[in-house]
């Protein structure tokens, strides 16, 4: 009852009373000690609170709301990208708890991760194919959880690497990275990860062109000539990437790409129930401008914002299947390619005028509607995807692009459109069928109806209420939001400014996640959470219940194919070590508060080879493994069997030791390596 009651500000005098008597009625935060303080005629504890610290009835609402009580737990996880510091954050909604991060594109000193590990080092190296250097930094943008008919069913998140064209997977059982690969020919990637209803396939569409990446047409001599060739020798892609479902792993070998014009393709959507089987890509750039301020020629932002409208792509990814699985195209660095020609001929890619510099396109949860933001444009602009191929089945195209790809009608293809406030940019859903917009420039979340089977259109398209953020929303994120079936309650701002909203820290400052109820007709700011880390840039939140995670691996589990290890042994009894010429394997169990062997001996120039068995298997009963001096540093949770291999280049003796703090003698827990 108490978290639907509605508050007013109330003279100073009165807060404390107030407050308390409410809280008595929902009996929601007093605690056993405080009951028995009131009993006993001490009841002025929550008065005495709220005035020393000059809370309000509604933030103290707000705190009953967001507060979990040790013990208790959240009822929905957010994983959200990490952006540049190239992992994902898991947290708890509605505390706004930090729970955990999950290593992806860069090392993780605490987990080992990328410092040491055979496992975690062969997905540097797959992520990398391709590259000069071997890659050890990404920017983790969109995640993306796995879905069954259109619902998360909680196996796997996977999410694009912004910076250097890369997708990963991390698998749900135990939240750890699993693959990490390169996707062909492409150069950034910000316009991923986006799964098709049953996660057939991770979209991820190229943010960069790439420069003659299909095309035939002459490499010029000078990098400036590439860029006044723009319009022949650079190409877009988009990758339909396959999901194997009996392991949830990214297959290249069955995926294939369609080519694109070089506009900046950016977000992308798939379809639901009855758009199922296309996928909506936004873009900016159709100028095609290159910038070259120092030629006298425009920068990009004024180059790429001089039409009134960008184009909305529009593919039938269901046959464009069909014909790649048909072997149709050419094979180009291991991937099916689908030619711009050939999507055009076999009627798989239209594109629709759409407001520009777009940057959200977001299916609705029936699937009949298609929104976009415009950020130049104060309206959302919803397609009707009825309307869509109605167009498409009477060929009613305003035109062709330069390239021959057929352009919509705009008007036959819109179903409404809302004007919002400045800025708008990226749209969640709720369960009764409304649309929760950001605005960046006005500081805000608009919420607005679209059409259900109990609201016709003529009483939709219309703004219910609006929040102030703090400061300038990119992304949002509601429970289940981008699933056919919202659960609503809760969402979150992610902000790219907090300012005044925390104590001074220096000239960088920490970005701001806010918390927002949406339970009732009007929404409501609770709660603020500075995010002490890279700039999240997406977020998608997830009942806890769908989850299955772990809890420990079976003895000798390897954690990349979570199947027993050839490497692992069962008790630390089989500890052992073996000598192949210049090769030393070390059979290592580990366990409360000791390593087996506790002391190895090899040569200088050996090629030395751990293979680590955590052989507790009680929950969290997690080991460190350190060597110092050799960069050496792994992470074993109970039952994990992790490899780390490297060359005995220095003469020394090395004690490695247990990194975490696992038992009474944890300081006790260290080993030698001695290096003749």
């Amino acid at each position: 009852m108490f978290l639907n009651m509605k508050t007013t500000l109330l003279p100073k005098s009165n807060r404390g009373r107030i407050v308390l008597g409410l809280a008595l009625l929902a009996g929601l935060i007093l605690t056993p000690i405080l009951i028995s303080s009131c009993q006993k005629g001490g009841g002025s504890n929550l008065q005495t609170i709220a005035s020393a610290r000059g809370l309000t009835p509604e933030e103290m609402e707000g705190a009953m709301r967001t507060f979990v009580p040790p013990g208790k737990r959240d009822e929905y996880y957010m994983f959200a990208s990490g952006g540049h510091s190239g992992q994902i954050h898991v947290i708890g909604v509605p505390s706004m708890r930090l729970l955990k991060t999950i290593p992806v594109f860069s090392n993780d000193a605490w987990q080992g991760y990328g410092l040491g590990t055979t496992e975690s080092a062969n997905l540097f190296k797959s992520g990398s194919e391709g590259e000069d250097v071997e890659l050890h930094w990404g920017d983790s943008h969109h995640p993306a959880i796995s879905k069954t008919d259109g619902d998360y069913d909680g196996k796997a998140l996977y999410i694009n690497d912004r910076a250097n064209g890369r997708i990963a997977m991390v698998d749900l059982r135990d939240f750890k990275t699993k693959q990490i690969l390169k996707i062909p020919n492409i150069q950034t990637s910000h316009g991923g990860v986006f799964l098709t209803q049953n996660s057939e396939y991770a979209h991820v569409s190229a943010m960069q062109p790439k420069a003659n990446a299909f095309s035939d047409h002459p490499m010029p001599v000078t990098l400036k000539d590439h860029l006044e060739n723009y319009k022949d020798i650079y190409r877009g892609v988009s990758s339909f990437i396959k999901i194997n479902k009996e392991d949830m792993h990214l297959d290249f070998t069955k995926s294939f790409q369609i080519e694109l014009p070089p506009y900046t393709q950016d977000l992308a959507s798939a379809g639901k129930g009855p758009s199922d089987g296309w996928m909506f890509i936004n873009s900016y750039n159709t100028e095609m401008a290159t910038g070259g301020a120092a030629y006298g020629k425009p920068t990009i932002e004024v180059g790429a914002s001089k039409n009134d409208f960008d184009y909305l792509h529009v593919i039938d990814w269901k046959k464009a299947e069909a014909l790649a699985l048909a072997g149709k195209g050419e094979m180009h660095n291991g991937i099916r390619v689908l030619p711009m020609t050939l999507a055009i001929s076999e009627h798989i890619l239209y594109l629709v005028p759409e407001p520009r510099s777009p940057h959200g396109v977001d299916v609705s949860p029936d699937g009949n509607y298609i929104v976009v933001a415009g950020k130049l444009d104060p309206h959302v602009t919803v397609f009707g995807m009825d309307l869509i191929k109605k167009a498409i089945e009477a060929k009613n195209f305003e035109k062709t692009d330069i390239y021959g790809i057929p352009v919509l009608n705009y008007k036959a293809c819109v179903a409404g459109q809302v004007e919002l406030g400045a800025g708008p940019l990226h749209t969640q859903f709720d369960a009764d069928g409304n649309g929760y917009t950001s605005l960046f420039l006005e500081n805000a979340i608009a919420k607005w109806s679209l059409p259900t089977d109990k609201r016709p259109a003529k009483d939709a398209f219309k703004v219910l209420d609006k929040v102030t953020t703090h400061y300038n929303i990119g992304h949002l994120s509601t429970a289940h939001g981008d699933t056919r079936h919202p659960q609503g309650k809760y969402m979150v701002a992610m902000n790219k400014w907090s300012i005044d909203r925390f104590g001074p820290l220096g000239t960088l400052l920490p970005q701001n996640f806010q918390l927002i109820d949406i339970s009732g007709e009007k929404m409501k700011l609770v709660a603020d959470m500075p995010i002490g880390f890279a700039e999240p840039h997406y977020a998608e939140m997830i009942n806890v219940n769908v989850l299955k995670p772990i809890q420990v691996y079976p003895i000798g589990t390897d954690p990349i194919t979570m199947k027993p290890s050839p490497f692992g042994i069962k008790t630390a009894k089989e500890a052992r070590i073996e000598r192949h010429g210049n090769v030393v394997d070390i059979y290592m169990g580990v366990i409360r508060s000791s390593f087996s062997p506790d002391i190895v001996e090899v040569h200088k120039g050996d090629h030395v080879r751990f293979h680590i068995t955590n052989v507790e298997q009680t929950v969290d009963a997690s080991h460190g493994f350190a060597i110092p001096e050799y960069n050496i540093m792994c992470s074993l949770d109970a039952g994990e069997t992790e490899n780390v291999e490297f060359v005995a280049n220095r003469v020394g003796s090395f004690s490695y030791y247990c990194t975490e703090f696992c038992s009474a003698l944890h300081l006790e827990m260290q080993g030698w390596l001695l290096v003749n």
